[in-house]
Protein backbone atom coordinates (compact mmCIF):
# COMPACT_ATOMS: atom_id res chain seq x y z
CA UNK A 1 0.00 0.00 0.00
CA UNK A 2 1.18 3.62 -1.17
CA UNK A 3 1.74 6.34 1.36
CA UNK A 4 -1.07 8.31 2.20
CA UNK A 5 -3.24 5.45 0.73
CA UNK A 6 -3.29 3.69 4.68
CA UNK A 7 -4.85 6.98 6.52
CA UNK A 8 -6.93 7.02 4.34
CA UNK A 9 -7.64 3.28 4.12
CA UNK A 10 -7.89 3.48 7.93
CA UNK A 11 -10.36 6.62 7.71
CA UNK A 12 -12.91 4.78 5.40
CA UNK A 13 -12.76 1.24 7.39
CA UNK A 14 -13.05 2.78 10.85
CA UNK A 15 -16.62 4.59 9.18
CA UNK A 16 -18.25 2.00 7.18
CA UNK A 17 -16.65 -1.33 8.32
CA UNK A 18 -19.04 -3.79 10.93
CA UNK A 19 -18.19 -4.80 14.12
CA UNK A 20 -18.47 -7.92 16.61
CA UNK A 21 -22.20 -8.07 18.36
CA UNK A 22 -23.93 -5.65 15.52
CA UNK A 23 -21.81 -2.24 17.10
CA UNK A 24 -20.82 0.35 14.37
CA UNK A 25 -16.94 1.46 14.07
CA UNK A 26 -16.86 4.60 15.36
CA UNK A 27 -13.67 5.17 16.42
CA UNK A 28 -11.90 6.57 13.93
CA UNK A 29 -8.18 7.49 13.23
CA UNK A 30 -7.11 10.50 14.80
CA UNK A 31 -4.59 12.41 12.64
CA UNK A 32 -1.14 14.12 13.87
CA UNK A 33 1.80 15.73 12.26
CA UNK A 34 3.61 12.61 10.45
CA UNK A 35 7.11 12.02 11.62
CA UNK A 36 9.74 10.18 10.07
CA UNK A 37 11.16 7.45 11.79
CA UNK A 38 15.02 7.31 12.04
CA UNK A 39 17.87 5.93 13.39
CA UNK A 40 19.66 7.14 16.39
CA UNK A 41 22.62 8.19 13.51
CA UNK A 42 19.40 10.41 12.16
CA UNK A 43 19.20 8.22 8.65
CA UNK A 44 15.94 6.88 7.74
CA UNK A 45 14.64 3.52 9.51
CA UNK A 46 14.30 0.99 6.78
CA UNK A 47 11.20 -1.12 7.51
CA UNK A 48 13.53 -4.21 6.18
CA UNK A 49 15.99 -3.88 8.60
CA UNK A 50 14.22 -3.63 11.76
CA UNK A 51 15.48 -6.83 14.11
CA UNK A 52 12.63 -9.69 14.88
CA UNK A 53 11.09 -10.02 17.97
CA UNK A 54 13.29 -6.66 19.76
CA UNK A 55 11.68 -3.88 21.92
CA UNK A 56 12.31 -0.76 19.83
CA UNK A 57 11.30 2.84 21.64
CA UNK A 58 10.41 5.95 19.76
CA UNK A 59 8.10 9.14 21.30
CA UNK A 60 4.89 9.78 19.33
CA UNK A 61 2.57 11.84 19.38
CA UNK A 62 4.10 14.06 21.86
CA UNK A 63 7.64 14.56 22.82
CA UNK A 64 6.94 12.29 26.26
CA UNK A 65 4.92 9.81 24.75
CA UNK A 66 6.77 6.34 24.78
CA UNK A 67 5.52 3.90 21.78
CA UNK A 68 6.71 0.01 20.65
CA UNK A 69 7.80 -0.58 17.16
CA UNK A 70 7.71 -4.18 16.84
CA UNK A 71 8.53 -6.72 14.06
CA UNK A 72 6.87 -9.71 14.35
CA UNK A 73 9.06 -12.02 11.83
CA UNK A 74 5.83 -12.72 10.28
CA UNK A 75 2.45 -11.10 9.27
CA UNK A 76 -0.27 -9.45 11.43
CA UNK A 77 -3.94 -10.40 11.49
CA UNK A 78 -5.37 -8.72 8.66
CA UNK A 79 -7.74 -6.96 10.94
CA UNK A 80 -9.08 -7.12 14.43
CA UNK A 81 -12.11 -5.73 15.56
CA UNK A 82 -11.18 -4.02 19.10
CA UNK A 83 -13.48 -1.81 21.57
CA UNK A 84 -12.51 1.02 23.76
CA UNK A 85 -12.71 1.31 27.11
CA UNK A 86 -15.49 4.02 27.21
CA UNK A 87 -17.24 1.46 24.49
CA UNK A 88 -16.23 2.76 21.42
CA UNK A 89 -15.46 0.45 18.32
CA UNK A 90 -12.90 0.01 15.47
CA UNK A 91 -11.41 -2.20 13.28
CA UNK A 92 -7.18 -2.00 13.67
CA UNK A 93 -6.01 -2.89 9.23
CA UNK A 94 -2.37 -5.13 10.50
CA UNK A 95 0.83 -4.76 10.09
CA UNK A 96 2.84 -2.60 7.89
CA UNK A 97 6.29 -3.14 5.58
CA UNK A 98 6.91 -6.09 2.85
CA UNK A 99 5.61 -8.52 5.19
CA UNK A 100 3.15 -6.90 6.96
CA UNK A 101 5.14 -7.80 9.98
CA UNK A 102 5.52 -3.99 11.44
CA UNK A 103 3.16 -2.30 14.25
CA UNK A 104 3.52 0.19 16.60
CA UNK A 105 1.47 1.10 19.62
CA UNK A 106 1.40 2.89 22.66
CA UNK A 107 3.76 2.61 25.55
CA UNK A 108 1.03 3.34 27.63
CA UNK A 109 -0.32 0.20 29.87
CA UNK A 110 -4.47 0.67 29.58
CA UNK A 111 -4.78 -0.03 33.41
CA UNK A 112 -2.39 1.82 35.65
CA UNK A 113 -0.66 4.40 33.13
CA UNK A 114 2.48 2.14 33.78
CA UNK A 115 5.04 3.37 30.80
CA UNK A 116 8.88 3.06 30.35
CA UNK A 117 11.18 5.72 31.58
CA UNK A 118 14.92 6.67 31.46
CA UNK A 119 15.28 4.14 34.74
CA UNK A 120 12.88 1.43 34.56
CA UNK A 121 10.23 -0.54 32.18
CA UNK A 122 7.56 -2.50 33.68
CA UNK A 123 6.32 -2.59 30.41
CA UNK A 124 7.42 -4.38 27.18
CA UNK A 125 6.95 -7.04 24.41
CA UNK A 126 7.96 -10.77 25.71
CA UNK A 127 8.36 -13.56 22.93
CA UNK A 128 8.52 -16.56 25.53
CA UNK A 129 6.06 -17.77 28.38
CA UNK A 130 7.44 -17.57 31.84
CA UNK A 131 5.88 -18.19 35.28
CA UNK A 132 3.65 -15.07 35.26
CA UNK A 133 3.39 -14.69 31.56
CA UNK A 134 1.52 -17.79 30.27
CA UNK A 135 1.24 -16.27 26.71
CA UNK A 136 4.21 -16.13 24.21
CA UNK A 137 4.92 -13.06 22.12
CA UNK A 138 2.79 -10.53 23.89
CA UNK A 139 3.42 -7.03 25.37
CA UNK A 140 3.67 -7.51 29.12
CA UNK A 141 2.97 -5.17 31.59
CA UNK A 142 4.67 -6.25 35.05
CA UNK A 143 2.78 -3.36 37.19
CA UNK A 144 -0.62 -5.61 37.25
CA UNK A 145 0.38 -8.45 34.75
CA UNK A 146 -2.06 -6.82 32.15
CA UNK A 147 -0.80 -8.28 28.46
CA UNK A 148 -1.40 -7.76 24.76
CA UNK A 149 -1.09 -9.30 21.57
CA UNK A 150 0.43 -6.74 19.27
CA UNK A 151 -0.17 -9.02 16.47
CA UNK A 152 -4.43 -8.75 16.77
CA UNK A 153 -4.17 -4.63 17.51
CA UNK A 154 -2.83 -5.30 21.21
CA UNK A 155 -5.79 -7.06 22.09
CA UNK A 156 -6.16 -7.93 25.74
CA UNK A 157 -5.21 -11.71 26.31
CA UNK A 158 -4.89 -11.57 30.46
CA UNK A 159 -4.73 -9.29 32.98
CA UNK A 160 -7.23 -6.51 34.15
CA UNK A 161 -6.42 -3.68 31.27
CA UNK A 162 -9.84 -2.53 30.16
CA UNK A 163 -9.22 -1.94 26.52
CA UNK A 164 -6.14 -2.46 24.15
CA UNK A 165 -3.07 -0.04 23.69
CA UNK A 166 -3.58 2.38 21.01
CA UNK A 167 -2.53 1.73 18.14
CA UNK A 168 0.13 3.82 16.23
CA UNK A 169 -0.56 4.08 12.54
CA UNK A 170 2.49 3.93 10.25
CA UNK A 171 2.25 4.59 6.76
CA UNK A 172 5.15 2.25 4.39
CA UNK A 173 6.96 3.60 1.32
CA UNK A 174 7.80 0.92 -0.69
CA UNK A 175 9.99 2.35 -2.87
CA UNK A 176 12.42 4.28 0.07
CA UNK A 177 11.52 1.59 2.99
CA UNK A 178 10.98 3.67 5.03
CA UNK A 179 8.30 4.41 7.82
CA UNK A 180 6.21 7.60 9.11
CA UNK A 181 4.17 8.05 11.95
CA UNK A 182 0.67 9.80 10.98
CA UNK A 183 -2.13 9.00 14.16
CA UNK A 184 -3.21 6.95 16.21
CA UNK A 185 -6.49 4.52 16.32
CA UNK A 186 -8.42 3.09 19.77
CA UNK A 187 -8.51 4.45 23.03
CA UNK A 188 -5.93 7.26 23.49
CA UNK A 189 -4.98 7.67 27.48
CA UNK A 190 -2.86 10.69 26.51
CA UNK A 191 -5.31 12.95 29.06
CA UNK A 192 -5.01 10.76 31.71
CA UNK A 193 -1.45 10.19 31.12
CA UNK A 194 -0.44 13.97 31.33
CA UNK A 195 -2.90 14.39 34.68
CA UNK A 196 -0.74 11.37 35.95
CA UNK A 197 2.60 12.21 35.37
CA UNK A 198 3.38 15.94 33.99
CA UNK A 199 5.16 17.23 37.32
CA UNK A 200 7.34 14.36 36.82
CA UNK A 201 8.01 14.77 33.17
CA UNK A 202 8.39 18.83 33.48
CA UNK A 203 10.91 18.11 36.10
CA UNK A 204 12.78 15.83 34.04
CA UNK A 205 12.91 18.48 31.02
CA UNK A 206 11.16 19.55 28.26
CA UNK A 207 7.96 20.36 27.68
CA UNK A 208 5.51 16.86 27.89
CA UNK A 209 2.48 17.86 25.67
CA UNK A 210 4.83 19.25 22.86
CA UNK A 211 4.48 17.77 19.91
CA UNK A 212 6.98 14.99 18.46
CA UNK A 213 9.68 16.23 15.65
CA UNK A 214 9.28 15.38 12.52
CA UNK A 215 11.65 12.44 13.01
CA UNK A 216 11.59 10.27 15.78
CA UNK A 217 14.25 8.24 17.09
CA UNK A 218 13.75 4.78 16.92
CA UNK A 219 16.20 2.93 19.96
CA UNK A 220 16.52 -0.07 21.65
CA UNK A 221 14.49 -0.05 24.83
CA UNK A 222 17.50 -1.63 26.30
CA UNK A 223 19.84 1.38 25.21
CA UNK A 224 16.83 4.08 26.52
CA UNK A 225 15.76 2.90 29.98
CA UNK A 226 18.43 1.24 32.71
CA UNK A 227 16.33 -1.57 33.93
CA UNK A 228 14.15 -3.44 32.63
CA UNK A 229 11.80 -5.57 35.05
CA UNK A 230 10.90 -8.72 33.89
CA UNK A 231 7.84 -11.28 35.77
Amino acid sequence: MQRRDFVKFCAASAASAGAPAAAAVDATPTLYERARLVSSSGAPLKASAIPVERNLIFHYPFAATPCFLLNLGHPAAASAHLVTADHRAYEWKGGVGPRHSIVAYSAICAHQLAYPTKEISFISYRSEISPRNRHAHVIHCCAEHSQYDPANGARVVAGPAPQPLAAILLEHDAASDELTAVGTLGGEMFNQFFTKYEVRLSLEGGTPRASAAATCVVRELADYCRQQVKC
